[in-house]
């Protein structure tokens, strides 16, 4: 951690300067939270799929909810961020409860060859889905700077944690069975910060580029829009696909999470066809209301002629067949 550029003074600092909530924004912020007339809730259950089988060959995104995803590339499983408790929270009886349940058990993903984590959060790193994943699977965690920290405590086998700085990459291996293509990840930059509960920014956080044979994906983790998703896409690019956080989103905190429209430039910026948006629909985080992130960045996408596809969770895209949108969140706005 010492040997970082982004360390100093005992913690990790952004490129571009952040912050989390400027002077002043608490108050309105809080005013709005308890009483803003916003539907932030579905109205009706949010309709789930369970996939079967993917296909060996190809390139794949499963959403599982908020910012919980598998890709999948021609038989290589990468697994980002995975929250299957029914709250994001330190307590398991209060904090952020789930608006849909998983769409598969978490026992029931296929075998993957990681599991890779943006960052800290307890709405990216989950206690109890850790210790499952370390009994269900056999693949390594890859994760930012001083994160390792926290899955050494839960009880990680320490062979299984790799940590890695901005712009630095590993190679996990040939494909199983011999003969495929192999798999690389690379941590890259965000503009964000990190903590559980008292602690701040003694950890990392991050962006991810995920490799296989000509295939590329990238990942924003949770970030605020910052000139740094360009420089990512010149010397990464460009990507078959993004999955790019678009919700809990406030005009109280407009340096750490990206608006929908922010999403649209930060996809572009980084050369990506497809866009997934990701971090919506599965916590309530902000005060504004549930569908509007996605209803928002479905405008921006069209308006700037970008392909997205807005998968119910559980839904298998296949990124390289043409995408079709049928709205079908818009009966569970109000």
């Amino acid at each position: 951690m010492g040997a970082s550029p982004q360390y100093r003074d005992g913690r990790f600092h952004n490129n571009v300067a952040a912050s989390v909530l400027p002077r002043g924004a608490m108050r309105a912020a809080m005013r709005e939270m308890i009483f803003g007339k916003q539907v932030r809730r579905p109205t009706s259950p949010v309709p789930l799929v369970t996939p079967g089988a993917a296909p060996a060959e190809g390139l794949h995104l499963t959403w599982y909810g908020h910012a919980s995803t598998l890709v999948e590339m021609d038989g290589r499983r990468v697994l980002f961020d995975p929250v299957w408790s029914k709250r994001c929270s330190p307590f398991p009886f209060a904090g952020p409860r789930r608006l849909h349940p998983p769409p598969v058990p978490l026992e029931e993903l296929p075998p993957v060859d990681a599991i890779v984590i943006s960052h800290d959060h307890y709405d990216h790193l989950d206690l109890p889905t850790v210790r499952q994943l370390v009994r269900t699977q056999e693949a390594p965690f890859l994760v930012p700077l001083g994160v390792g920290a926290h899955l050494d405590r839960w009880r990680v086998p320490r062979q299984r944690i790799i940590e890695l700085d901005w712009d630095d990459g590993v190679d996990l291996g040939p494909a199983r069975p011999a003969g495929g293509a192999g798999l690389r990840l690379t941590a890259t930059a965000a503009r964000h910060f990190s903590g559980r509960l008292f602690a701040r920014d003694r950890t990392l956080w991050g962006s991810w580029v995920v490799e296989s044979g000509d295939r590329k994906v990238f990942y924003t983790g949770d970030s605020g829009y910052f000139d740094g998703y360009a420089a990512i896409g010149e010397k990464y690019g460009p990507f078959d696909a993004s999955l790019i956080q678009i919700g809990a989103y406030s005009p109280a905190w407009p340096d750490i999470h990206m608006t929908p429209e922010d999403a649209v430039k930060a996809h572009v910026d980084v050369r990506a066809g497809l866009l997934l948006p990701v971090h919506w629909a599965t916590f309530v985080l902000s005060y504004h209301s549930w569908s509007e992130p996605v209803d928002r960045l479905w405008r921006e996408a069209k308006a700037f002629d970008v392909p997205v596809a807005i998968p119910r969770p559980g839904e298998r895209v296949d990124v390289t067949a043409p995408v079709s949108v049928d709205a079908w969140w818009q009966p569970l706005s109000g």
